[in-house]
């Protein structure tokens, strides 16, 4: 059974209970109303009776006759007379004595002063009278008939109106549930044209509770296809940078098994491999980096860490391959702990550092980067410093572009993938990344968390 079954199925249930609830309470109402009404009728009926016999002292045959000829007729009570001795004074119909008045149910009429009661669909009254002050007690009884149609017709009624209500119910659900689950229907056409080729269609969004979910599938498309685009990415990066050192290598090795050569030939060769094998080591690395800062933040390891760590880490880092590198850290006199504490991931933001302070040392002629922290309503800053080289205005807007080298790159060897890794960094933490840079004077990148 699927939503709009489902739904339609409920809605006629509980529609139907509501209708029977309702129906219920008015056919008892209905009921309680002709049986109360029809008892006031009997009273009435039995006092005129009484008043007739002994008021008018009409004759007890008279009356006798009336009663049997108009028996059929609607409302004709049939009345009996008791005194306070239980002696019988009149009686409409003695051989025919409906009710069958006995002792016991006198006494109760006597000690009530009114009794009323069912028997066998005819409705009876029992009550005490006064005349001349004395106690008279008497027993009215007859069938509602007209009364017992008019609740018969009502309840037929209901049954038909109930059923054609349930029918009309039925298809009103069904319709309105398919129109409800329409968005729905639609909703899942559109999700059905998505694809890994076309991850950047998205469902068209509301306000309501479908709008909510089709905002939801659109959030898990979005980081859908941004994983999608980082892994395509990632490959294209990794063929285009592995592509030249492996080349080179495999072409060494060729020249040198090509012909037999001297010891010194060997070891310029070998060289030459070990450099690109150790630049193919650090590509793996860089690549690796990339491939984390790509990750959803969900994915990754945040917790609290301390900035100044993260520099002494990265200076470690860079100073064990390239110790000819000066790294000089600068501090305020006075910092709070939580000024430079952030939530983050340590290796990350380590690896951003990195790259930073090997391009500051790399592009200045005397290899030194200098490191200041601040701090700016309780949240860090991170300035790194170069005396190098600068870069010209027109690479600036090109720098986070994956394998820009700019016009400086005769200077030093690079990937092209270092400040493209530290954007994605410091992006993934939510930070800002700036650089100003003059030529000749050298280059300022400033990270605020």
């Amino acid at each position: 059974m699927n939503i709009q079954q489902r739904i339609t199925s409920l809605f006629t249930t509980v529609s139907a209970g509501i209708l029977a609830l309702f129906m219920t309470i008015v056919y008892f109402s209905a009921s309680q109303n002709r049986a109360n009404e029809f008892y006031n009728i009997l009273e009435k009926e039995a006092i005129t009776k009484v008043n007739l016999l002994l008021a008018t002292q009409l004759d007890a045959e008279t009356l006798q006759t009336i009663y049997k000829n108009n028996r059929e007729i609607l409302y004709e009570v049939e009345t009996a007379i008791y005194d306070d001795h239980y002696n019988l004074i009149y009686h409409d119909a003695v051989d025919i004595d409906f009710v069958k008045e006995t002792p016991e149910m006198l006494a109760e009429i006597l000690k009530a002063d009114k009794i009323q009661f069912i028997q066998a669909d005819w409705q009876v009254i029992g009550m005490i009278y006064q005349f001349q002050e004395k106690n008279f007690i008497i027993t009215a009884a007859a069938f509602d008939g007209y009364g017992y149609n008019k609740l018969n017709n009502l309840r037929s009624t209901m049954l038909i109106s109930f059923f054609s209500g349930l029918l009309l119910i039925f298809l009103t659900g069904k319709y309105f549930s398919k129109k409800s689950l329409k968005p729905l229907a639609k909703m899942a056409d559109d999700a059905r044209k998505i694809s890994a080729s076309n991850l950047d269609l998205r469902l068209k969004e509301g306000n309501d509770e479908i709008g909510l979910l089709a905002k939801t599938f659109n959030a898990m498309l979005k980081r859908l296809e941004k994983s999608f685009e980082s892994q395509k990415q990632f490959v294209s990066y990794l063929a285009h940078e592995f592509r030249t050192p492996l080349a080179i290598v495999i072409g060494e090795i060729e020249l040198s098994l090509s012909k037999d050569r001297n010891p010194q030939e060997y070891q310029l060769t070998l060289e030459t491999v070990l450099n690109d094998s150790k630049k193919i080591a650090q590509l793996s690395e860089t690549f690796f980096d990339l491939a984390k800062a790509s990750y959803d933040p969900t994915e990754v390891n945040f917790q609290q860490i301390r900035i100044d760590e993260c520099i002494i880490e990265a200076s470690q880092r860079v100073q064990k391959n390239h110790g000819d590198y000066k790294i000089e850290m600068e501090l305020p006199e006075y910092l709070e702990e939580e000024e430079i504490t952030v939530r983050g991931n340590a290796y990350l933001i380590s690896t951003a550092f990195k790259n930073l302070i090997e391009n500051a040392c790399k592009f200045s002629e005397n290899h030194t980067c200098t490191v200041k922290i601040s701090s700016t309503k309780s949240k860090p800053t991170v300035t790194f410093i170069d005396n190098g080289i600068g870069i010209v205005k027109s690479d600036l807007n090109k720098l986070f572009t994956p394998f820009f080298r700019g016009t400086n790159k005769g200077f030093a060897e690079g990937t092209g993938i270092g400040l493209f890794l530290v954007e994605k960094i410091i992006t993934l933490h939510e930070g800002k990344i700036q650089i100003s840079s003059e030529i000749g004077k050298g280059t300022q990148v400033t990270i605020n968390f």
